[in-house]
């Protein structure tokens, strides 16, 4: 399960190499998310959470949903200027550069796991 805290961690996909994992536990961690950025190294995980937006974004990103089981729920790309509808099931979101998931092998059913970066 991911940490209750900000934080860095690492994504697993089964079958992929980790994935660089910001966590955003903290209301004002979540409320900011990708905001003002770019792009985003890796993935942004924000939790809890069970809709986004990309109002103000600057790039379209992909959006995994995931429940309690951390299995993938949906997997949808948003164009900036978006509003998510939220998942009935969903706990967490994920968030990466659009198309960054396809090459992971991120899909509905996939189970993921989180470990802790190196320090």
């Amino acid at each position: 399960m991911p940490r209750r805290q900000d934080g860095t961690a690492r994504l697993h996909v089964p079958g992929g190499p980790p994935v660089p994992l910001e966590i955003a536990a903290s209301y004002r961690a979540r409320t900011r998310g990708l905001l003002g950025r770019d792009t985003v190294d890796g993935a942004l995980l924000l939790t809890p959470a069970a809709s986004v937006h990309t109002f103000r974004m600057r790039f379209a990103i992909d959006v995994a949903y995931l429940d309690r089981h951390l299995t993938v729920l949906a997997v949808r790309t948003m164009r900036p200027g978006r509003l998510g509808l939220p998942r009935l099931r969903a706990r967490h979101v994920l968030e990466s550069t659009a198309g960054a998931m396809e090459g992971w092998g991120l899909r509905p059913g996939v189970r993921v796991r989180f470990e802790d970066a190196p320090a």
